[in-house]
C-alpha cells in the first residue's frame, strides 16, 4: 500500500513540474530560438566534459550541478535562453532561476540533439 502512495506521489509531482515548467519558461523551435538568443544571456546547463564536446556559438556554460553558487552570473534584466541535452536540465534550471527572481527564461525544444546551427567544440 505505501508503494502505491508513493508512486501516486511521484506520478502526481511529475505532472505538476511538467505543466510548470511550462508555465514558467517558453519552448522555442529552433528558428524562434536562433532568431533571439544573440540578443539574451545564452546558458547552456550540461556538465563541463558535455560542453567540451560540443556547444551552441556564444554559450556560456553554467551546469545545472553548480546553478544554486553561480546563479548571480546571470542578470535578471536581459532574457535567458537555457539549454542541455534535451531539455530536463533546462526544466529544473527554470524553476530554480524562477525562485530566484528570474522571469524572461526560453528553452530550445529538444535541446541540444535537436540543435542544427553552429557549433564549437575544444579540439
Amino acid at each position: 500500500m505505501f508503494l502505491v502512495i508513493l508512486l501516486g506521489a511521484l506520478a502526481a509531482y511529475t505532472i505538476y513540474s511538467y505543466f510548470y515548467q511550462r508555465k514558467i519558461m517558453k519552448t522555442l523551435t529552433e528558428e524562434e530560438f536562433r532568431a533571439g538568443y544573440r540578443k539574451a544571456q545564452l546558458i547552456d546547463v550540461r556538465e563541463p566534459n558535455e560542453f567540451d564536446g560540443g556547444h551552441i556559438l556564444g554559450a556560456r556554460n553554467i551546469p545545472l550541478s553548480q546553478m544554486r553558487q553561480r546563479h548571480k552570473e546571470i542578470r535578471k534584466d536581459q532574457p535567458v535562453y537555457i539549454y542541455c541535452q534535451n531539455t530536463v536540465r533546462s526544466g529544473r534550471t527554470a524553476q530554480m532561476l524562477k525562485r530566484k527572481g528570474y522571469n524572461d527564461l526560453y528553452t530550445l525544444k529538444g535541446g541540444f540533439k535537436g540543435w542544427g546551427g553552429k557549433i564549437k567544440a575544444k579540439k
